[in-house]
Protein backbone atom coordinates (compact mmCIF):
# COMPACT_ATOMS: atom_id res chain seq x y z
CA UNK A 1 0.00 0.00 0.00
CA UNK A 2 3.01 2.70 0.50
CA UNK A 3 3.59 3.08 -3.48
CA UNK A 4 0.18 4.33 -4.47
CA UNK A 5 0.14 6.35 -1.24
CA UNK A 6 3.51 8.04 -2.35
CA UNK A 7 2.14 8.29 -5.63
CA UNK A 8 -0.39 10.81 -4.29
CA UNK A 9 2.18 13.36 -2.74
CA UNK A 10 0.95 13.64 0.58
CA UNK A 11 2.82 10.88 2.46
CA UNK A 12 6.01 11.86 4.05
CA UNK A 13 8.25 8.64 5.41
CA UNK A 14 10.45 9.08 8.19
CA UNK A 15 12.61 6.79 8.15
CA UNK A 16 15.25 5.33 11.06
CA UNK A 17 13.05 6.63 13.86
CA UNK A 18 12.52 4.51 16.95
CA UNK A 19 9.19 5.85 18.35
CA UNK A 20 9.18 6.61 22.13
CA UNK A 21 5.99 8.31 23.20
CA UNK A 22 2.81 9.47 21.84
CA UNK A 23 1.99 13.02 23.02
CA UNK A 24 -0.67 14.47 24.90
CA UNK A 25 -2.27 18.01 25.49
CA UNK A 26 -3.88 18.38 28.60
CA UNK A 27 -7.10 18.02 27.91
CA UNK A 28 -6.38 14.31 26.38
CA UNK A 29 -6.38 13.97 23.19
CA UNK A 30 -2.81 13.20 21.40
CA UNK A 31 -0.46 15.74 19.69
CA UNK A 32 1.98 13.86 17.70
CA UNK A 33 4.79 11.48 18.41
CA UNK A 34 8.49 12.16 19.84
CA UNK A 35 10.72 9.44 18.74
CA UNK A 36 14.54 9.04 18.34
CA UNK A 37 16.36 9.59 15.32
CA UNK A 38 18.61 6.40 15.40
CA UNK A 39 21.78 8.12 13.36
CA UNK A 40 21.87 10.65 15.33
CA UNK A 41 20.65 9.88 18.67
CA UNK A 42 18.86 12.78 18.91
CA UNK A 43 15.09 13.12 19.98
CA UNK A 44 12.40 14.43 17.44
CA UNK A 45 8.92 15.18 17.40
CA UNK A 46 6.54 15.10 14.94
CA UNK A 47 2.79 16.50 15.11
CA UNK A 48 -0.45 15.48 14.08
CA UNK A 49 -4.14 16.23 14.32
CA UNK A 50 -4.94 12.16 14.73
CA UNK A 51 -2.13 9.46 15.72
CA UNK A 52 -2.77 5.92 14.18
CA UNK A 53 -0.35 3.26 15.74
CA UNK A 54 0.58 0.14 13.69
CA UNK A 55 3.99 -0.91 14.71
CA UNK A 56 2.45 -4.63 15.48
CA UNK A 57 0.76 -6.05 18.34
CA UNK A 58 3.51 -6.01 21.09
CA UNK A 59 5.42 -2.88 19.50
CA UNK A 60 2.47 -0.67 19.73
CA UNK A 61 1.60 -2.22 23.33
CA UNK A 62 4.86 -1.12 24.59
CA UNK A 63 4.52 2.58 22.67
CA UNK A 64 0.91 2.74 24.63
CA UNK A 65 2.37 1.55 28.06
CA UNK A 66 5.54 3.73 27.39
CA UNK A 67 3.22 6.72 26.98
CA UNK A 68 3.11 8.01 30.78
CA UNK A 69 1.27 11.45 31.96
CA UNK A 70 -0.57 13.10 34.91
CA UNK A 71 -3.29 11.89 32.58
CA UNK A 72 -2.43 8.48 31.68
CA UNK A 73 -0.39 7.14 34.61
CA UNK A 74 -0.41 3.80 33.63
CA UNK A 75 -0.38 4.20 30.32
CA UNK A 76 -2.26 5.55 27.24
CA UNK A 77 -5.68 4.95 25.99
CA UNK A 78 -5.44 2.48 29.43
CA UNK A 79 -7.86 3.06 32.01
CA UNK A 80 -8.99 0.02 31.70
CA UNK A 81 -5.93 -1.83 32.47
CA UNK A 82 -6.07 -4.11 30.11
CA UNK A 83 -3.26 -2.58 27.34
CA UNK A 84 -1.29 -5.42 27.36
CA UNK A 85 -3.44 -8.31 28.32
CA UNK A 86 -4.79 -11.30 26.64
CA UNK A 87 -1.80 -11.72 24.77
CA UNK A 88 -2.46 -14.40 22.00
CA UNK A 89 -0.56 -16.54 19.58
CA UNK A 90 -1.77 -19.49 17.23
CA UNK A 91 -1.80 -22.69 18.68
CA UNK A 92 0.88 -24.67 16.88
CA UNK A 93 2.03 -28.01 16.74
CA UNK A 94 4.09 -30.24 14.43
CA UNK A 95 5.35 -33.61 13.14
CA UNK A 96 7.49 -35.46 10.67
CA UNK A 97 5.99 -38.83 8.42
CA UNK A 98 8.71 -41.13 6.42
CA UNK A 99 6.42 -42.51 3.27
CA UNK A 100 8.52 -44.94 1.87
CA UNK A 101 6.38 -44.85 -1.38
CA UNK A 102 8.00 -41.37 -2.06
CA UNK A 103 11.44 -43.14 -1.99
CA UNK A 104 10.23 -44.58 -5.75
CA UNK A 105 9.71 -41.00 -7.19
CA UNK A 106 12.44 -40.03 -9.84
CA UNK A 107 14.58 -37.17 -8.52
CA UNK A 108 13.58 -33.83 -10.67
CA UNK A 109 14.21 -30.47 -9.36
CA UNK A 110 11.49 -29.54 -6.69
CA UNK A 111 13.16 -25.76 -6.27
CA UNK A 112 10.37 -23.02 -6.60
CA UNK A 113 9.47 -20.08 -4.60
CA UNK A 114 10.01 -21.96 -1.24
CA UNK A 115 7.71 -21.90 1.91
CA UNK A 116 4.70 -23.37 -0.37
CA UNK A 117 2.59 -26.14 1.19
CA UNK A 118 -0.66 -27.85 0.84
CA UNK A 119 -3.32 -26.43 3.26
CA UNK A 120 -6.52 -28.23 4.92
CA UNK A 121 -8.95 -25.84 6.39
CA UNK A 122 -10.74 -27.44 9.71
CA UNK A 123 -13.00 -30.05 8.62
CA UNK A 124 -14.44 -31.19 12.29
CA UNK A 125 -16.84 -28.22 12.72
CA UNK A 126 -19.45 -30.07 12.75
CA UNK A 127 -18.17 -33.11 15.21
CA UNK A 128 -17.88 -32.66 19.14
CA UNK A 129 -14.81 -31.90 20.17
CA UNK A 130 -12.99 -32.10 23.26
CA UNK A 131 -11.86 -28.33 23.17
CA UNK A 132 -12.91 -25.28 21.82
CA UNK A 133 -12.50 -23.73 18.04
CA UNK A 134 -10.91 -25.27 15.51
CA UNK A 135 -7.42 -25.36 13.58
CA UNK A 136 -6.05 -25.83 9.80
CA UNK A 137 -3.13 -28.32 8.83
CA UNK A 138 -0.11 -27.49 6.46
CA UNK A 139 1.94 -29.90 5.12
CA UNK A 140 4.67 -30.77 2.53
CA UNK A 141 7.56 -31.94 1.89
CA UNK A 142 10.27 -32.78 -1.68
CA UNK A 143 13.75 -32.55 -2.71
CA UNK A 144 14.41 -28.55 -2.21
CA UNK A 145 17.96 -27.54 -2.43
CA UNK A 146 19.09 -29.06 1.16
CA UNK A 147 19.47 -26.71 3.96
CA UNK A 148 22.43 -26.91 6.88
CA UNK A 149 21.94 -29.79 9.14
CA UNK A 150 19.76 -31.51 6.42
CA UNK A 151 20.66 -34.66 7.25
CA UNK A 152 21.24 -34.46 10.66
CA UNK A 153 18.68 -37.41 11.09
CA UNK A 154 20.42 -39.89 8.76
CA UNK A 155 23.53 -39.38 10.12
CA UNK A 156 22.39 -40.28 13.78
CA UNK A 157 20.41 -43.74 12.69
CA UNK A 158 23.17 -44.93 10.17
CA UNK A 159 27.01 -45.55 10.89
CA UNK A 160 29.44 -44.53 7.71
CA UNK A 161 30.90 -41.64 5.82
CA UNK A 162 32.05 -40.84 2.57
CA UNK A 163 30.21 -42.70 -0.80
CA UNK A 164 28.13 -45.33 1.90
CA UNK A 165 26.42 -42.37 4.04
CA UNK A 166 25.91 -40.74 0.81
CA UNK A 167 23.79 -43.40 -0.89
CA UNK A 168 21.77 -43.31 2.54
CA UNK A 169 21.42 -39.69 2.32
CA UNK A 170 20.17 -39.93 -1.58
CA UNK A 171 18.25 -42.76 -0.87
CA UNK A 172 16.20 -41.04 2.08
CA UNK A 173 15.88 -37.81 0.79
CA UNK A 174 12.52 -36.75 -0.29
CA UNK A 175 10.91 -39.50 1.51
CA UNK A 176 9.66 -37.54 4.59
CA UNK A 177 6.90 -34.62 4.72
CA UNK A 178 6.40 -32.15 7.50
CA UNK A 179 3.00 -31.06 9.07
CA UNK A 180 2.19 -28.68 11.12
CA UNK A 181 -1.00 -27.36 12.84
CA UNK A 182 -2.31 -23.76 13.69
CA UNK A 183 -5.44 -23.12 15.56
CA UNK A 184 -7.59 -20.94 18.12
CA UNK A 185 -6.18 -19.82 21.23
CA UNK A 186 -8.37 -18.76 23.46
CA UNK A 187 -7.38 -15.59 25.93
CA UNK A 188 -6.43 -16.00 29.73
CA UNK A 189 -5.68 -13.81 32.32
CA UNK A 190 -1.98 -15.36 32.33
CA UNK A 191 -0.96 -14.31 29.24
CA UNK A 192 0.09 -10.58 29.03
CA UNK A 193 2.82 -8.76 28.37
CA UNK A 194 4.29 -5.52 30.70
CA UNK A 195 6.99 -2.73 30.79
CA UNK A 196 10.07 -4.45 32.17
CA UNK A 197 11.10 -1.80 34.97
CA UNK A 198 14.88 -2.17 34.70
CA UNK A 199 15.44 -3.31 31.15
CA UNK A 200 15.69 -0.50 28.21
CA UNK A 201 16.93 -1.15 24.52
CA UNK A 202 19.88 0.95 23.06
CA UNK A 203 18.17 3.85 22.96
CA UNK A 204 16.97 4.14 26.64
CA UNK A 205 13.41 2.77 26.17
CA UNK A 206 12.06 0.20 28.54
CA UNK A 207 11.24 -2.95 26.45
CA UNK A 208 8.49 -5.59 27.27
CA UNK A 209 8.51 -8.02 29.34
CA UNK A 210 6.31 -11.13 28.72
CA UNK A 211 4.12 -13.78 30.55
CA UNK A 212 2.70 -16.77 28.79
CA UNK A 213 0.58 -19.56 29.84
CA UNK A 214 -1.47 -22.26 27.22
CA UNK A 215 -4.85 -23.14 28.83
CA UNK A 216 -6.11 -26.77 28.78
CA UNK A 217 -7.91 -25.71 25.62
CA UNK A 218 -4.46 -25.29 24.26
CA UNK A 219 -3.48 -28.95 25.28
CA UNK A 220 -6.62 -30.43 23.46
CA UNK A 221 -6.33 -28.75 20.52
CA UNK A 222 -2.25 -29.88 20.60
CA UNK A 223 -3.01 -33.67 21.25
CA UNK A 224 -5.73 -33.83 18.61
CA UNK A 225 -3.01 -32.20 15.98
CA UNK A 226 -0.89 -35.27 16.78
CA UNK A 227 -3.01 -37.78 16.80
CA UNK A 228 -4.85 -36.57 13.40
CA UNK A 229 -0.93 -36.13 12.19
CA UNK A 230 -0.22 -39.84 12.90
CA UNK A 231 -3.76 -41.11 11.24
CA UNK A 232 -2.53 -39.05 7.84
CA UNK A 233 1.20 -40.65 8.02
CA UNK A 234 0.01 -44.26 8.73
CA UNK A 235 -3.08 -43.97 6.05
CA UNK A 236 -0.69 -43.59 3.23
CA UNK A 237 1.49 -46.32 4.53
CA UNK A 238 3.50 -44.33 6.32
CA UNK A 239 5.34 -44.01 9.54
CA UNK A 240 4.91 -41.32 11.73
CA UNK A 241 8.37 -40.44 13.53
CA UNK A 242 7.53 -37.59 16.07
CA UNK A 243 7.42 -38.19 19.42
CA UNK A 244 5.45 -35.92 22.11
CA UNK A 245 4.82 -35.70 25.56
CA UNK A 246 1.78 -35.94 27.50
CA UNK A 247 3.32 -33.92 30.55
CA UNK A 248 5.93 -30.72 30.85
CA UNK A 249 6.18 -27.19 29.68
CA UNK A 250 5.38 -28.10 26.20
CA UNK A 251 2.62 -30.88 26.33
CA UNK A 252 2.11 -32.75 22.89
CA UNK A 253 4.51 -30.54 20.71
CA UNK A 254 2.86 -27.66 21.03
CA UNK A 255 5.02 -24.73 20.03
CA UNK A 256 6.28 -21.82 22.49
CA UNK A 257 4.23 -18.93 22.41
CA UNK A 258 5.61 -16.54 20.16
CA UNK A 259 7.22 -18.60 18.05
CA UNK A 260 4.63 -19.03 15.32
CA UNK A 261 4.71 -15.50 15.57
CA UNK A 262 0.95 -14.53 15.30
CA UNK A 263 0.57 -12.47 18.38
CA UNK A 264 -2.42 -10.19 18.44
CA UNK A 265 -4.44 -8.89 21.30
CA UNK A 266 -3.56 -6.69 24.07
CA UNK A 267 -5.10 -3.85 23.18
CA UNK A 268 -8.53 -5.22 22.23
CA UNK A 269 -11.51 -3.22 20.85
CA UNK A 270 -14.80 -3.71 23.08
CA UNK A 271 -17.72 -1.79 23.48
CA UNK A 272 -17.46 -1.13 27.08
CA UNK A 273 -14.50 1.11 28.15
CA UNK A 274 -14.07 -0.51 31.33
CA UNK A 275 -13.08 -3.57 29.48
CA UNK A 276 -11.81 -2.77 26.54
CA UNK A 277 -9.11 0.16 25.11
CA UNK A 278 -10.38 0.20 21.42
CA UNK A 279 -14.09 0.80 20.26
CA UNK A 280 -15.06 -1.34 16.96
CA UNK A 281 -12.95 1.20 14.87
CA UNK A 282 -10.16 0.87 16.56
CA UNK A 283 -10.22 4.13 18.25
CA UNK A 284 -9.18 4.36 21.67
CA UNK A 285 -12.05 5.39 24.26
CA UNK A 286 -10.13 7.40 26.05
CA UNK A 287 -8.46 9.27 23.19
CA UNK A 288 -11.09 10.07 20.00
CA UNK A 289 -7.65 10.82 18.04
CA UNK A 290 -5.86 8.08 18.46
CA UNK A 291 -6.05 4.38 16.55
CA UNK A 292 -4.36 1.51 16.77
CA UNK A 293 -4.88 -1.01 13.35
CA UNK A 294 -2.25 -3.61 13.67
CA UNK A 295 -2.87 -7.05 15.46
CA UNK A 296 -3.22 -5.65 18.69
CA UNK A 297 -6.98 -4.24 17.90
CA UNK A 298 -7.97 -8.28 17.91
CA UNK A 299 -10.10 -10.19 20.46
CA UNK A 300 -8.94 -13.02 19.75
CA UNK A 301 -6.79 -14.98 16.91
CA UNK A 302 -8.67 -17.93 14.48
CA UNK A 303 -6.47 -20.48 13.11
CA UNK A 304 -5.89 -18.35 10.63
CA UNK A 305 -2.50 -15.74 9.63
CA UNK A 306 -4.01 -12.44 10.94
CA UNK A 307 -2.28 -10.51 8.04
CA UNK A 308 -5.32 -9.75 5.53
CA UNK A 309 -7.66 -8.97 8.66
CA UNK A 310 -5.43 -6.41 9.83
CA UNK A 311 -5.61 -4.77 6.38
CA UNK A 312 -9.03 -5.44 6.14
CA UNK A 313 -9.64 -3.67 10.16
CA UNK A 314 -7.16 -0.76 8.92
CA UNK A 315 -8.71 0.01 5.56
CA UNK A 316 -12.28 -0.03 7.85
CA UNK A 317 -10.64 2.22 10.60
CA UNK A 318 -8.93 4.97 8.36
CA UNK A 319 -12.64 5.27 6.49
CA UNK A 320 -13.92 6.13 9.68
CA UNK A 321 -10.87 8.52 10.87
CA UNK A 322 -11.77 10.52 8.09
CA UNK A 323 -15.45 10.43 8.33
CA UNK A 324 -15.28 11.30 12.28
CA UNK A 325 -12.47 14.14 10.88
CA UNK A 326 -15.21 15.46 8.38
CA UNK A 327 -17.78 15.76 10.92
CA UNK A 328 -15.45 17.50 13.59
CA UNK A 329 -15.80 14.77 16.59
CA UNK A 330 -11.84 14.30 16.42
Amino acid sequence: MIPPALATGRLTLVANAMAREILVSQDGKATGVSYIDKTTGTEQQVRARAVVVGGSTCESTRLLLNSLSRRFPKGLANSSGVVGRYLVDSVGSSGVGYVPALQKVPPHNHDGTGGMHLYTPWWKYDRKNEFLRGYHLEFGGGREMPGVGEFHGVAEHYEGYGASLKRQCRDLFGAFIGLAGRGEMIPNPHSYCEIDPEVVDKWGIPVLRFHFKFGENEIKMAHDMQETFRAIVEAVGGTYVTRTEATGDLPYGLDRGGSVIHEVGTVRMGNDPRTSPLNGFCQAHDVKNLFVTDGACFVTNPDKNPTLTILALSWRASEYLLDQARKGEL
